[in-house]
């Protein structure tokens, strides 16, 4: 009987121990995306931090209320095309001496992408429950998203440390997470948070549609209501913070405008506002065809077609974009889209000498992923019949079924 209770209590023990390693991402392949993380982390971070002081400069701004700051940042300083939510984070480093606080912005965005993947990975794991999915392919698959994504989101984080468009691409995996889990509110949080990080996170709001019809009202609700209260300050209290939106930047030879005739020296007036368009009606169309993990790249693929700007790091959306589809839009091993996407637009940006054909790269890629997620034939999933007598039970606490697809 010693013996039997012995046994059993070292079962316990040992399951108790893997239920609770179960909880934390100490998978393989995050251990592997872990290394290449820090590999690149270190080669970029000699070179790094190319923008922080707009961040760090415009935390102060806001925080400290010196001239010129406060609510009026934007009236004065019209250059900082960043949302509140990243310069109040950006403030959080700001105690540290300027050279620890920069290595350890970088060391925590970089962080952040790696727990990126973490939850798309976990977000793909939910979509597909009960249909059969084997999961150790669909870690295989992540992790070779994985090595595509991680060089351009260090390439963000790291080199040009634009904390703004990491919050807001950060927000919007949260928020794609929160959609396959079933809770409209979090979604509508969390897509705020993204825009109130960086505007041009818009274009990622047909994510919306993709929740039931029923609950569209609570998730808009809780966007409108955040995204004003962080803007409206701003453009209340100065009426010349709007000014900030047509500030414009250099139109350079290899932006794929060029292929569209746009000749301009800087950003035409109708140029941010077709941007903006173009990813909500892709996105548009992406949920009503039933691809919603397809709203992220198509936004991110009307920024890069339409941008007069051809930063590396604009093509750190497009591999969260490309990153969602592989892992959630389809169900192939190898994720093309992710390595077609380094590929073209980081390996064209090192290799291409002509910068007229670096915009025609981008611009072809732009538009053939496009068409790709939007009208190649895909099978339709089908459930099991043990995840379809999951799916009757009910979700956890009452919160609303999880999307499973529309």
């Amino acid at each position: 009987m010693r013996r039997a209770g012995t046994t059993r209590a070292a079962t316990g023990a040992t399951d108790g121990a893997a239920a609770w390693f179960g909880r934390w991402p100490v998978r393989r392949h995050t251990v592997a995306l872990t290394l290449w993380t820090v590999c690149w982390f270190v080669v970029t971070s000699r070179n790094g931090g190319v923008s922080w002081h707009y961040l760090r400069t415009g935390g102060q701004l806001l925080t400290g209320g010196g001239p010129g700051g406060g609510l009026a940042i934007y009236q004065n300083h019209p250059e900082l095309q960043i949302g509140p939510v990243s310069f109040l984070t950006a403030a959080l480093f700001e105690p540290f001496p300027p050279g620890v606080g920069e290595r350890l912005a970088e060391a925590f965005m970089s962080g952040l992408g790696l727990y990126m993947l973490v939850v798309v990975g976990r977000t793909a794991a939910d979509f597909y429950a009960g249909t059969g999915v084997n999961h150790r392919r669909l870690q295989q698959r992540v992790l070779i998203a994985g090595l595509a994504f991680i060089p351009m989101w260090v390439e963000v984080s790291v080199r040009f440390a634009h904390l703004d468009d990491v919050l807001a691409l950060f927000f919007t995996a949260l928020a794609v997470r929160a959609l396959v889990r079933g809770r409209p509110a979090a979604v509508g949080i969390l897509l705020a948070l993204a825009v109130d990080s960086k505007p041009w996170a818009l274009s990622f709001l047909p994510l919306l549609l993709a929740l039931p019809r029923a609950h569209w009202r609570r998730a808009a609700c809780w966007l409108v209501a955040l995204v004003a209260v962080a803007w409206l300050p701003f453009y209340v209290t100065h009426l010349g913070s709007a000014a900030a939106a047509q500030f414009a930047i250099p139109n350079q030879p290899a932006s794929a405008l060029r292929w569209f005739g746009v000749a301009d020296a800087v950003t035409p007036g109708w140029d941010r506002p077709a941007q903006a368009l173009l990813g909500l009606g892709l996105g548009t169309v992406a949920v009503l065809r039933g691809r919603w993990p397809a709203v992220v790249l198509l936004g991110a693929d009307a920024r890069i077609a339409l941008d007069p700007s051809v930063y590396t790091y604009y093509s750190a959306s497009v591999l969260l974009g490309t990153l969602l589809w592989d892992a959630v839009g389809q169900r192939r091993l190898v994720p093309w889209w992710s390595w077609i996407a380094l590929l073209s637009l980081y390996g064209s940006a090192l290799l291409v000498p002509s910068e007229s054909a670096q915009g025609l790269i981008r611009l072809s890629f732009a538009a053939v992923s496009a068409a790709y997620v939007l009208l190649w034939p895909m099978k339709k999933r089908t459930r099991s019949r043990a995840g379809g007598r999951r799916a009757a039970t009910g979700s956890r606490r009452g919160a609303p079924a999880p999307i499973r697809g529309r």
